[in-house]
């Protein structure tokens, strides 16, 4: 990287729900917002098979297609795309750097929508296998396990979605869970427990993931009556929970315990001109309208903040 940074007002960071949505009232602001994205347009949403609970679509819209929309309405209003990663955030007074691969960015003010990663199991067999049997996306991976046993690990929203699609697919889908009970919502639940293809080993912790080229089965643990055993399948599904994407921030940016970033009602950031939307923010509710509307706030509080400054 070499020459002087690049100088924008407002830069954002993220290509979900939040950060589509920042760019698209930033835009209309007249402010020209430059969004980095990473590989995946749309965020978490465009892995969802199908969403049903973003106002607007009765039917239900598939999520690669809603996150395409987003992109092409941000752009309508004068958004500037690139897909980068950003390495590292330097918070400084009046402006903010953005390093990434290809170059340096100096931002008036950032909004930050990274969002959450999948969380992983950290068991043995899971990085050996990932790829060949362990996967964090059924979206993504599930046409590759039609007519074969699967299992999901996790029992919350996403866990009972991603089981009810590969239940289309797979054919059978067991439900491992290391409660007593589910924590999907109650009509999410409703749908699994109505479906014959997919069955519940409650109580439960994957402790190893079994193959040597590709998963054979998984290891498992009663946490009650510490009772051991072994499920054949061929694929594992983990859903067990998120980590934010926030290893590129300075330690200006005040995190909680869970690495997820603090904000107001205004979703501003400990250190000014540093915005925060969506899943990468503590107290988020993790639901697609959530993220918008935080994306929206936080494009307000820029927008008012370069006004201002």
């Amino acid at each position: 990287m070499t020459g002087p940074p690049e100088e924008r007002d407002v830069v954002i960071v993220g290509g979900g729900a939040a950060g589509f949505t920042a760019a698209i009232y930033l835009g209309r602001a007249a402010l020209q917002p430059l969004l980095l994205e990473g590989l995946v347009t749309g965020g978490q949403a465009a892995m969802a098979g199908i969403v049903e609970n973003f106002p607007g679509f009765p039917d239900g819209i598939a999520g690669p297609d809603l996150g395409a929309a987003m992109e092409a309405q941000a752009r309508k209003w004068g958004t500037e795309i690139r897909a980068a990663f950003v390495d590292r955030l330097e918070a400084g007074r009046g402006a903010h750097l953005l390093y990434t691969a290809q170059q340096v960015i100096r931002a008036r003010a950032v909004v930050i929508a990274t969002g959450a990663s999948h969380r992983r199991l950290g068991v043995p067999g899971e990085q050996e296998l990932s790829g060949r049997g362990v996967s964090y996306c059924a979206t993504c991976d599930g046409p590759l396990y039609r007519d074969r046993r699967v299992v999901v690990v996790g029992g919350g929203d996403a866990a009972v979605e991603e089981a009810l699609y590969l239940a289309r697919l797979a054919s059978q889908v067991t439900v491992i869970h290391r409660r007593g009970q589910l924590r999907a919502v109650q009509i999410l639940q409703q749908r699994a427990f109505a479906e014959k293809k997919i069955s519940f080993v409650w109580d439960s912790l994957v402790t190893r993931i079994l193959g040597s080229e590709e998963v054979s089965g998984v290891r498992i643990s009663n946490v009650r009556t510490r009772e051991e055993g072994e499920l054949p399948t061929e694929g594992v599904f983990v859903y067990i929970g998120t980590t934010p994407n926030t290893r590129f921030l300075p330690a200006e940016v005040a995190t909680d315990e869970g690495g997820f970033i603090k904000t107001d009602l205004l979703m501003r950031t400990s250190v000014a001109g540093i915005f925060a939307a969506g899943d990468v923010r503590f107290a988020s509710v993790r639901q697609l309208i959530a993220a918008a509307g935080d994306g929206a706030i936080a494009a307000d509080s820029a927008t008012k903040y370069l006004q201002n400054a």
